[in-house]
């Protein structure tokens, strides 16, 4: 609707503002088509006409209370809607004269009520309302010239959550109002032709200029007409040129009357003007080729492909600044075919530059040195980076302008001379930036994706052989999806070629690499496409020639999918297509080359749980651990990262085990260069790690030592999965032995300075668990190990705070003076209890286990209970998480030893539900509540409130317990209880 009030409407004032709508047949249809969309809208889109449009749409009125009915409230001259938002606000309010409405249900209710004004109602919201869109979803949509992207915005944010249902209506709502506007401006464009003079001009003349750039009628314009030429060469006829959005050919003669046969094309298309008179003229060709002319600086004039680029440039420049035609021209009404350059006119601009530039030739000879001008050249932006392109095009090799002249070739040769060009161009070094640029630069990717539509297969594959190549350039593979080239290269899977299929598959496989690509692939049916393609391998070594077709067919499909697999919703789509059984099989496979995206495909997907289990199941474990003892790193690489994301279930641990993985992994630990094989290694080692059997037979085979010498000069992808494995590892006593006697602590503490999340949370642990031996202890302390771990309290990220106050524990337990080495972390304590005030779980009960051990130290405890410790406490003791349950029992254990802390507890309410933790089914949680309960027991009161709980029953089942402390905290706190009822039946007995 924006565009075509924009474009199509004819109003009092070129600019948006207040300008009326003039009284024309073209806004009279124009505002009867916008009245049946919006009247029809509610019954056809009931949903998307309850949207609640962003601002409302505010206009002066003709419409009174009166002409209300029902599911309106009246109070006098005032309106408002029974139907609200979701705040309360009605959806539609009139204060005569001004009406607000908020929706399209809305909308269409009023145009129904009122009746035979319905039409000076849309006139007088639109006059009001210039960019409706831009109100109804925001400014984001409001109407720009240029091309409109703000679909393709608002799907990037359709993701799964609260907001995906209103993301959807607001998507297809703006799908609805795009439609709308292309149904207006097509409209428009029949209504324009019927009275819309058009008189061919007299050679070299400006002819009449439409406001969307283009010289020719507007029933030319919908074939992609721009304007006509006639040009009069001195050594052949006059010719009558058509230059349109596909090129520029000669036309049958247009002449004044206009006949219709006078459009119709009667020689080849050419890329450009100079290319058409080249052909034409060879007095023309003679001169553009000779090139003799020299500068007056002596310089040696440059080619005509860089003269051509100036020219361009220099229109462009032109266009940009407004010039040559006074005042900035108004966006094309049609969406042309965009074949690099900005519009119409701007096209028309650079023909129009051309024949100057050509008329200044003289038969007798060429031109001096001003005929050419001199320009520098722009570099254009990647979606994601800059190009990198030299300053001047003098720097540019002689093959990109050799390719360029190629891609014309391309373009107006027939069948024959297509192959040939493909093929020459496939002899220049494709890999090179500045080869791919240039078949970019002059439409060559446009030509190399139609190509793919032919039904010429020799076309299709030299055309796909060059694609396949220059979409390494993350430039070149944006451009090929921007234009539509992902959606014919799935067609072509389904090819019975098998050139095709596996030149289709490969290219996709370096077209998709970004996220919009992938998602294309899977909404055009590409991934269930691609999973077929991996169906048809012969399972043995020797192979004909054809089953050698049939391998490269597979391993490219499987290349894609590789890419492919780096959407979650990819990854679902291939298990749903039957991908992993086919992926199993081809794991099998004794081709390496084939191997590598069958395992980079499976190690992309084991992110998610259902693969892991289908990798174990598919018995893919021992094929991945064969791979292991390869020579070839990069498949080594990706089996081990495949059993690095695997190996976080326990079954898979075991099966690397037992198919004897774990000692090639070890082994792979030499290859320290290949940073890439040693990520993946050490991330596998880490995993397997967790399970205690492994970590016996990693000291078997001496890992620990190998991974020591890992902790220094690697990066940090490398050191968190080390620190990692060496954490899992120190659970055992004697490893926690190898890493001192290695000199591993240092490296450890030193790493508690770093920044990398990850691998704090790693490091923490494994100091932590070195700890918990006095020897390694002592070296922690002196190199001053519990004060940066204490610091880490502060890092915001949770999993840091927890893993750093465990860590805290074992340091405080086995510090020579732990109450006096806590004591000197100024603001420490206090720090410590504030973190009491956490969300996470795993914080508070780490934070609660460090409370615990702090608490032991008379003089800390008096410090963090002058810091509210006990309320802070009492407060989580309504937590049904075992684990903080038992810390939080341990910590209010030792706490209830100063002063009236028992006391405090009780009033706080911390008794009754403490007792509900002797239910919980964790053993470790018995034993720390019924200490906890002993404790607060030496409070009367709070034996009234145990006894009032039920805790003498429950205790009394403990009480014969096999757990020594458990038993003796349960018995304690009964006699206490006991104690209490005997006191008071003296008490009241005598």
């Amino acid at each position: 609707m924006g565009v075509a009030l924009t474009r199509a409407a004819q109003w009092t004032t070129a600019s948006s503002g207040t300008g009326k709508l003039e009284i024309t047949p073209v806004n009279e249809s124009l505002l009867k088509e916008i009245l049946e969309f919006v009247e029809q809208f509610s019954s056809r889109h009931p949903q998307e006409a309850k949207h609640v449009f962003k601002e409302p749409l505010q206009w002066t009125t003709s419409l009174e209370a009166s002409d209300f009915k029902t599911e309106y409230d009246i109070s006098g001259p005032t309106v408002k809607s029974q139907e609200t938002d979701r705040d309360g606000h009605p959806m539609l309010q009139l204060t005569p004269p001004s009406i607000s409405v908020h929706s399209f249900s809305q909308l269409s209710k009023i145009v129904q009520l009122a009746m035979d004004k319905r039409l000076k109602e849309v006139r007088a919201c639109l006059e009001a309302n210039r960019d409706p869109v831009a109100k109804m979803l925001g400014p984001s949509f409001a109407t720009v010239e240029g091309e409109d992207s703000s679909v393709l915005r608002l799907l990037e944010k359709v993701k799964e959550g609260d907001q995906a249902k209103e993301t959807e209506i607001k998507v297809k709502l703006i799908i609805l109002l795009q439609q709308l506007d292309t149904q207006l401006l097509s409209n428009s464009l029949k209504q324009i032709s019927q009275w819309v003079p058009f008189l061919p001009p007299p050679p070299h003349s400006v002819y009449y200029e439409f406001t969307n750039g283009c010289r020719t009628p507007p029933w030319r314009q919908v074939h992609g007409e721009i304007c006509y030429l006639v040009i009069n060469p001195c050594d052949t006829q006059p010719l009558h040129i058509t230059c349109s959005t596909a090129g520029v050919f000669l036309n049958g003669g247009i002449t004044q009357e206009g006949e219709e046969n006078a459009y119709d094309r009667t020689s080849d298309v050419y890329k450009d003007l100079v290319t058409l008179l080249k052909s034409k003229s060879p007095h023309f060709a003679e001169n553009i080729n000779k090139q003799v002319g020299f500068h007056e600086q002596g310089q040696p004039q440059r080619s005509y492909e860089h003269q051509e680029k100036n020219v361009h440039e220099k229109a462009r420049q032109q266009l940009v600044q407004n010039k040559p035609g006074g005042k900035k021209k108004l966006e094309p009404s049609l969406k042309w075919k965009n074949l690099g350059l900005a519009s119409p006119y701007e096209y028309m601009l650079i023909v129009i530059s051309c024949w100057v530039l050509l008329l200044s030739k003289t038969p007798g000879g060429v031109g001096g040195a001003d005929d050419f001008s001199e320009s520098s050249s722009e570099s254009e932006e990647d979606e994601e980076q800059p190009e990198r392109r030299t300053e001047s095009n003098t720097d540019l090799p002689s093959e990109y302008w050799q390719i360029q002249k190629l891609v014309k070739y391309l373009k107006g040769g027939n069948q024959t001379a297509t192959v040939i060009a493909l093929c020459s161009m496939r002899d220049f070094n494709l890999a090179q930036e500045t080869c791919q640029l240039a078949i970019r630069d002059v439409g060559g990717l446009e030509v190399l994706i139609n190509l793919l539509d032919t039904e010429e297969i020799k076309c299709k594959i030299g055309s796909l052989k060059i694609l396949k190549e220059i979409s390494r350039n993350s430039q070149i593979r944006r451009a090929i999806a921007d234009l539509g080239g992902l959606q014919t290269m799935v067609k072509i899977l389904d090819s019975p070629d098998k050139d095709l299929k596996y030149l289709a598959a490969e290219t996709i496989a370096n077209v998709a690499k970004f996220r919009r690509a992938r998602r294309t692939v899977r909404q055009h049916g590409g991934i269930k496409r691609l999973v077929e393609l991996l169906d048809c391998v012969p399972d043995s070594a020797a192979l004909t020639e054809e089953q050698e077709k049939d391998v490269e067919v597979a391993r490219c499909g499987a290349l894609a999918l590789w890419s492919c697999s780096k959407s979650t919703r990819n990854k679902e789509a291939i298990r749903k297509a039957g991908g992993i059984p086919l992926l199993a099989r081809l794991l099998k496979s004794p081709h390496e080359n084939m191997l590598i995206p069958v395992v980079g495909t499976l190690q992309e997907c084991a992110s998610e749980r259902s693969y892991r289990i289908a990798i174990q199941t598919e018995g893919m474990i021992e094929d991945l651990v064969k791979n292991l003892n390869c020579d070839n790193h990069e498949l080594q690489m990706h089996c081990a990262s495949a059993i690095f994301k695997c190996a976080e279930d326990k079954r898979t641990r075991d099966l690397v085990r037992q198919c004897e993985g774990l000692h090639p992994l070890v082994t792979l630990l030499s290859q320290a260069d290949n940073k890439q094989l040693l990520a993946a290694t050490t991330g596998a080692i880490w995993k397997c790690s967790i399970s205690m059997e492994n970590v016996a037979k990693f000291q078997d085979y001496k890992a620990l030592e190998t991974l020591v010498g890992l902790l220094t000069d690697q990066p940090e992808e490398v050191l968190v999965n080390v620190v990692g494995a060496l954490g899992e590892g120190a659970q055992k006593p004697a490893n926690r032995a190898t890493i001192r006697k290695c000199g591993g602590i240092q490296p450890l503490v030193n790493l508690l300075t770093g920044t990398n999340q990850a691998l704090l949370v790693n490091v923490t642990k494994a100091v932590g668990a070195c700890a918990t031996e006095l020897e390694n202890m002592t070296i922690i302390d002196r190199l001053d190990g519990v004060r940066l771990l204490w610091s880490l309290l502060k890092n915001p990220n949770p999993d840091v705070q927890a893993s750093a106050a465990w860590a805290i524990c074992p340091c405080i337990e086995n510090a020579k003076d732990s109450g006096e080495m806590v004591r000197s972390f100024v603001g420490g304590l206090e720090l410590i209890v504030n973190l009491l005030k956490s969300t996470n779980k795993e914080v508070l009960a780490s934070v609660c286990a460090a409370i615990a051990k702090i608490a032991k130290d008379e003089e800390n405890l008096a410090v963090i209970t002058d810091h509210g410790v006990v309320p802070m406490l009492a407060k989580l003791t309504n937590t049904t998480d075992d684990k903080l349950r038992r810390h939080l029992a341990e910590a209010i254990a030792r706490c209830c030893m100063w002063g009236s802390n028992r006391v405090l507890f009780g009033e706080a309410g911390a008794v009754a539900p403490l007792v509900r933790y002797l239910k919980s089914k964790d053993s470790s949680v018995h034993q720390a509540t019924a200490q906890a309960l002993f404790q607060l027991s030496k409070d009367p009161n709070n034996c009234i409130t145990m006894h009032d709980n039920g805790v003498v029953k429950l205790l009394l089942g403990m009480m014969g317990s096999t757990d020594e402390v458990l038993q003796e905290a349960a018995a304690g706190c009964v006699a206490n209880i006991r104690h209490l009822a005997l006191a008071n039946e003296k008490a009241r007995y005598g």
